[in-house]
């Protein structure tokens, strides 16, 4: 049973049973997705219903900003762990890797996800890369490359909801073990985006990191404290 955070069913798992979760669907070849929302995918899905029903019908949920686990928390059900997306799947490719699997990369600028492909190798050996595409390539060529490949796994990277929308619309025509949404994993893979140092990590603090690096994202974070009031709301609510 998933834990509700403002209308949004997140999957409370450890790194471990995530990862150990993805393979099983990687084995079955089941074709589905995992998502990985923070505040402001769970605050776009409370107008946006569609957007709620593609979260709902992943394959996991996985709280990927310090804001889930926190609301969870407030809720009085805290989830058993905080999952960012970059660290859930360079454990899912390290065990892909000594199995011999597959992945496709899908998103980012040209020239971006062949970075990441090329980095990835040489970090994964036994990883096998079987396409790549930019996230500005068109559809239909794009689609026809992936069914070529077969990939066991499926990365994209379109940023959200755009490839969340983008799995739930083309994920049953694809001939893949599993897809997963990531946003801007790539750019960090091929060394065009660094990533917040340990500390930011370990407190949480990715997302004040980025802001200090890219002030005009205030807009988007100004949705953290509405998303908190709210959850706060809920858990008044449920007394």
């Amino acid at each position: 049973m998933r834990t509700d955070v403002l209308g949004v069913g997140f999957d409370s798992l450890t790194m471990e049973q995530a990862v150990t979760q993805a393979l099983e669907e990687i084995a079955a070849r089941s074709g589905r997705y995992i998502v990985t929302p923070n505040p402001e995918i769970v605050w776009l899905c409370r107008k946006d219903k569609a957007l709620g029903q593609i979260i709902g019908q992943a394959a996991l949920v996985l709280p990927d900003g310090v804001g889930i686990t926190l609301g969870a928390k407030i809720l009085g059900r805290p989830l058993a762990a905080r999952l960012p997306g970059i660290d859930f799947v360079a454990n899912l490719l390290a065990e892909m890797a000594r199995r011999g699997q597959s992945v496709f990369l899908y998103g980012a600028k040209p020239g971006v996800a062949e970075q990441a492909g090329e980095s990835l190798l040489i970090r994964y050996p036994g990883l096998k890369l079987v396409g790549t595409a930019d996230g500005y390539s068109d559809d239909q060529p794009t689609i026809a490359a992936i069914r070529a490949a077969e990939p066991d796994m499926l990365l994209v990277c379109l940023g959200a909801p755009r490839q969340e929308q983008w799995m739930a619309r083309h994920g049953a025509s694809l001939d893949v073990g599993l897809m997963a949404g990531l946003g801007g994993v790539l750019d960090v893979f091929s060394g065009s985006v660094k990533r917040a140092p340990k500390i930011f990590q370990k407190l949480g603090l990715e997302w004040f990191y980025r802001l200090c690096k890219e002030p005009r994202r205030i807009g988007r974070m100004m949705r953290l404290p509405l998303f908190l009031f709210a959850v706060i709301g809920q858990r008044i609510r449920r007394k």
